[in-house]
């Protein structure tokens, strides 16, 4: 059974064991008569291909109160496709299936490249944003979630507790964040979070000073969850990270643009596991290292953002005092590991530490050399008033995609 630990600053809503699945569903469906709801499933086509996400198809089948379904589809061929659609076609809800690589929105892209609004890279932040532009021109859903394609131990449940706290008229929450246990086949998962971000936070606290924002990043039991849902009053100002810092970067446009009592994480399942990227220690441009490194300078910038002075000397204090609370991390989740008959390789796990740390100083070069980068996508707002035909015209992209190759 969960505690009822609260950290203060963002609301956490337990599991306890209590209030049935299907009880939540009933209230869901019940939300849903006057505050539509819409997933989108961002996806590579390879997943199409994966075990992953057929289970999710049969559990989206088990549910009611979902309005409508928005699938990105990327990396895909003409045929792919139209193999795509009929992939989904077995879904029960409606449901659209947005072709990012066809020539319909590559024109639409066209058109946002000439205004200098086009998204800078391919990839997850990339298709979740053309995905809340188009759930933005259809105006008919009051809450919008997201979540992954590759989500092995997917339930139905997961979705109904994920959405719960935003659809309830009730609740103040304008966003809700997902977190669970990362273990499975009898390992402690989720490295990212716990040797790099959970020790970089206090790191940062402790060579910056006290930040509000450190804080609130703090409270998180899973920050990098790539499972959330938010009313889509506030898609049309949120601003999407198109780098690998996609979680850390909607987490600090939530305290840009939020009061921290909207804002809440909920438990959404007792065992998750998903596909699992390499360390790629000899390549920083991919893997976990290419993560860590977008994190920490999405870190950077925020803080920047808010005032904070970085230099050389600075990155170096933070490295090594990420590094020393990190090496101390391992030993605690060893013992935690152990106690719980879970597996953690001690040596792989200081390995990673040390991979993090150094990517801690290559990300304060890479952000000293170039501190304009902006890696996050123009919000819809900007968007519409650049081009105000630009979310309509979207649409009719989207529709004729459907039925010419349907």
């Amino acid at each position: 059974m969960a505690d009822f630990h609260q950290g203060g600053h963002v609301a956490t809503l337990h599991n306890l064991r209590i209030n049935s699945e299907e009880d939540l569903k009933r209230e869901l469906n019940a939300f849903a008569t006057s505050r539509k709801i819409t997933l989108i499933l961002p996806s590579l086509f390879s997943e199409l291909e994966g075990e992953a996400l057929p289970n999710i198809i049969d559990e989206l089948n088990k549910v009611d109160f979902i309005h409508r379904i928005v699938i990105g589809l990327d990396r895909a061929t003409e045929d792919q496709y139209r193999y795509a659609l009929k992939f989904f076609s077995r879904l029960k809800a409606d449901h659209v299936v947005l072709w990012n690589d066809g020539p319909r929105l590559s024109a639409v892209d066209a058109r946002l490249k000439a205004l200098d609004l086009s998204p800078s890279e391919p990839g997850k932040g990339r298709n979740v944003w053309f995905c809340m532009g188009y759930t933005i021109s259809r105006a008919d859903s009051a809450v919008v979630a997201v979540h992954d394609c590759d989500v092995v131990t997917y339930s139905a449940e997961m979705l109904a507790r994920l959405v719960y706290p935003v659809a309830n008229p009730t609740f103040p929450y304008q966003m809700s964040k997902g977190f669970y246990p990362r273990v499975a086949d009898g390992k402690l998962n989720g490295r990212v979070t716990r040797l790099l971000v959970s020790p970089m936070i206090q790191a940062l606290a402790k060579v910056l000073g006290p930040r509000d924002y450190l804080d609130f990043l703090a409270d998180f039991r899973y920050p990098l969850a790539g499972e959330f849902a938010m009313r889509t009053s506030i898609l049309p100002d949120m601003r999407i990270p198109s780098d690998w810092g996609l979680e850390i970067g909607l987490l600090s446009e939530a305290w840009r643009n939020l009061s921290p009592r909207a804002v809440c994480q909920v438990e959404i399942s007792d065992r998750y596991d998903h596909k699992h990227q390499d360390l790629s220690e000899e390549d920083a441009k991919t893997g976990l290292s290419r993560m860590s490194v977008d994190i920490c300078k999405a870190l950077y910038r925020k803080l920047a953002a808010d005032g904070t002075v970085f230099s050389e000397e600075i990155f170096r204090s933070i490295k090594a005092t990420y590094y020393r609370g990190a090496l101390d991390l391992i030993e605690t989740y060893f013992n935690d590991a152990r106690m719980n008959g879970l597996y953690v390789d001690r040596h792989a796990e200081e390995k990673a530490v040390e991979l993090f740390a150094n990517n801690i100083i290559l990300a304060g070069s890479v952000f000293l050399d170039n501190p304009m980068e902006t890696p996050f996508i123009p919000n819809w707002s900007r968007v519409h008033s650049a081009d105000p035909d630009i979310i309509s015209a979207m649409t009719r992209a989207v529709e004729e995609d459907m039925a010419e190759y349907h």
